[in-house]
This record gives C-alpha cells, structure tokens and sequence, in this order.
C-alpha cells in the first residue's frame, strides 16, 4: 500500500513539474525564441526622439521601438535612463535594447550589435543666441564656452573646434537653457533636435549658424552577444518599412514623408 501510494505521489510530482517546466518555457520565449518583454533604455530630453508630455513618456523613438517589438510578438517595458548609463545598461542586461537617436558609431560599435540604420537625415549643428554678432562657422568657437550633451558626438565637435572650454551638459534642454541665460556663447547639438526646439518657439532668441556637420545613421542597438535580437530587430525594422508602419510614425513626428 505504502509503495502504491509512494508511486502516485512522484507520478503527481512529475506531472507537477511538468507543468511548471511548461509554464516557465511558455514565459521565457516567444515563438521565434525572443523574450515577450523586450526591456528598452532611452534618455527622455531629446525631443522628438524622446521626451515627456505630461506624465508620457513620447516621441519617434519610442514609437519606433514599440512598432519593432510588436512586429517580433513581444511586448515593451521602457526605462527612462541618462544617455551615458545607456550602453553599460545593454551590456550588463539591465535593458535589451537601447532606442535613443543614438549615432551608429565605429567606436560605439565595438561595445554593442547595432540594427540596420533607421533614421538617416541626421546632422551636427551650432545655435546661437540672436545678439550673437562673433560666430558664424565652425571655426570660431575657438576660445569660446560651448556646451554640448554629455557622451554624444556633439563633444567631440566642440572639442575638434578648440573650443576654451567645453561643458558637458545632462540634457540638450539644459543646453538650450544655459545658451540663453547667457552662460554659454554657443552650443553643439543634433539638428533634428535643434529644428525641433526651434520649432517650438525657441527661434525668439536662438538661431542656427554655420554648415551643419553630417552625422552617421541612427540605429537601434542590443548586446553585442545577443545576435538571435540583432538579427529580429533587422527583420521587424524591415518589415515595418515595407508594410508602411514606419511612414505613418515618421509622418507622425515630422510632419512629412522620409526624404528619399
């Protein structure tokens, strides 16, 4: 009786596990072997890539993402993180992916997988205070104070310009705040971002000067060790762009079709 009854309770508890082996496999992958959870970082000062509205956290970024995920069957968590937390985040797994304009770069390529480029219109440019009458190109902003966003390539800009002193800023709203409160005389930033501030009605004061330095792609970026995600992001960013998901959020954004 004792050996009947043994049997029954591991034929229970093999059945148990069984289940629970199950359960856990169902939760830990999708389908295609991808987590249903893609956790994805951002620094959320970088209108229109990535900001706040209210208690929102917005913008082509994060759409992006969201659309990328959805087309693998998984699901966003998003984190709101400093850009230079960014890439030791990936690489520590505390997030899977990092969506924040951030510039596919040969020297950040050696620290994580970069997708496919998703946003190429991209570009460096020098904003100025209207009452500005010594800047106007590049080349003086020697022996200026210049402020650029910490950890972009914005820095390296300002620096290669022999800027006197090159402060490395939060946020790019912070950049434009210091630049019109007269602390700085110049700052380095994205264009996209800096039309975007502008736009919103930051041109009473500020103004663009010089030729806008080119910039490398934007891309999406994962750990440099998690290819199968490289390799899905590649696939959902490609097929957004074909099924026309992709023109409705850029449309979304900036208010016109991709430029060609």
């Amino acid at each position: 009786m004792f050996g009947k009854k043994f049997k029954t309770i591991l034929a229970i508890g093999a059945m148990a596990a069984a289940l629970i082996s199950a359960g856990c496999g169902s939760d830990s992958t999708t389908k295609n072997g991808i987590p249903p959870v893609i956790r994805v970082g951002s620094e959320t000062t970088f209108p229109p890539f990535e900001f706040v509205d209210g208690d929102k956290y917005v913008g082509f970024d994060l759409d992006l993402a969201e659309a990328v995920i959805k087309q693998m069957g998984s699901k966003m968590e998003f984190k709101s993180m400093g850009f230079d937390a960014l890439i030791p985040a990936v690489q520590s797994g505390q997030i899977d992916m990092i969506a924040a304009g951030m510039d596919a770069t040969p020297e950040r390529a050696k620290q994580v997988a970069f997708s496919d480029p998703y946003f190429s219109e991209n570009g460096y440019v020098i904003v100025t205070r209207k009452d500005n009458d010594t800047i106007h190109d590049w080349k003086d902003l020697e022996g200026k104070n210049v402020g650029a966003q910490v950890g972009t390539k914005s820095v390296e800009l300002a620096q290669e310009a022999k800027a006197a002193n090159v402060k490395q800023l939060d946020s790019n709203s912070q950049a434009f705040m210091e630049l019109q409160a007269s602390t700085l005389d110049a700052v380095v930033l994205d264009r996209p971002v800096t039309m975007y501030y502008l736009n919103q009605g930051a041109d009473k004061d500020l103004q663009i000067v010089g030729t806008p330095k080119p910039g490398p792609a934007m891309s999406l970026a994962v750990n440099k060790d998690n290819k199968e995600l490289q390799d899905a992001v590649n696939k959902a960013l490609k097929e957004i762009k074909e099924n026309g998901t992709y023109d409705k959020i850029y449309k979304k954004w900036f208010g016109e079709q991709q430029k060609q």
